[in-house]
């Protein structure tokens, strides 16, 4: 069984909170690196997705590893067995920390295996958050977002998998599928009278970790703020005072 939410650690840093994911989603590694820069000590985790990966983040995810922080590569991956397999099995060399897919079981049996013996944390996406009742229908989903997140958390636990990726109002009953011990990731998180954007289904830092998160990933409240740093400071703050 692949460990659930390993501690990321500070790296040293008397400040940072290993919870926040900062999510890198700007389009050119230079930016993400100055975006890294601006923050400092109020982050050690980095989120790399698809817009950044694709313009040389991979290789910017191995120069984070290798200055101490942390890094959640969210490829989201799905596709045969044999494919899943070999992709995570490249991960895997890179050291990265969390790695997600989509809650596919048998993409997720194949990439647990994959991972075994590993500290890399494989995360199963459940529903994305920008995705309601109404986007669900329209892909040919009977289900609901609630019911289909709660029936790919529980195949999720079955397959060994480290962690969950949720909306955080989604959390508390994810937790009580999984049980205490996997990791309940959480994107959408939005302080307090911030802007939305495209997320559909949204809490704030301080209610996602009472519902049962684990580690919340912030992108554009963060990245898009004039004062990373303190934006970042911010959220630390209020997720330590729960």
């Amino acid at each position: 069984m692949q460990t659930a939410a390993p501690d990321p650690g500070l790296s040293g840093s008397p400040i940072a909170d290993p919870r926040l994911i900062v999510g890198l989603d700007v389009p050119t590694v230079a930016e993400a690196e100055a975006r890294v820069a601006q923050i400092g000590d109020e982050a050690v985790f980095f989120k790399i997705g698809y817009q950044l990966a694709f313009a040389g983040g991979l290789s910017l995810a191995r120069d984070l590893k290798a200055s101490g922080r942390k890094v959640f590569l969210d490829m989201k991956l799905l596709d045969i067995d044999n494919t899943v397999a070999k992709g995570v099995e490249s991960i895997v060399k890179m050291g990265v920390d969390m790695l997600t897919l989509h809650a596919y079981p048998k993409a997720m049996r194949a990439a647990v295996d994959a991972a075994r013996g590993s500290d890399l944390c494989l995360l199963g996406v459940t529903v994305l958050t920008s995705m309601d009742a109404a986007d669900l229908q329209e892909a040919g989903y009977a289900s609901s977002p609630d019911e289909l997140v709660l029936r790919r958390a529980a195949q999720a636990r079955s397959c060994g998998m480290g962690g969950i990726v949720c909306a955080a109002t989604e959390a508390a009953a994810v937790r009580e599928i999984v049980g205490p011990k996997m990791a309940i990731v959480t994107p959408g998180i939005r302080p307090a009278g911030a802007d939305h954007g495209d997320q559909k289904r949204v809490m704030t830092p301080a209610d996602a970790l009472a519902a049962g998160a684990t580690h919340l990933v912030v992108a554009r409240p963060i990245v898009a703020a004039e004062d990373p740093a303190a934006a970042a400071r911010m959220i630390r703050m209020e997720m330590q005072a729960v």
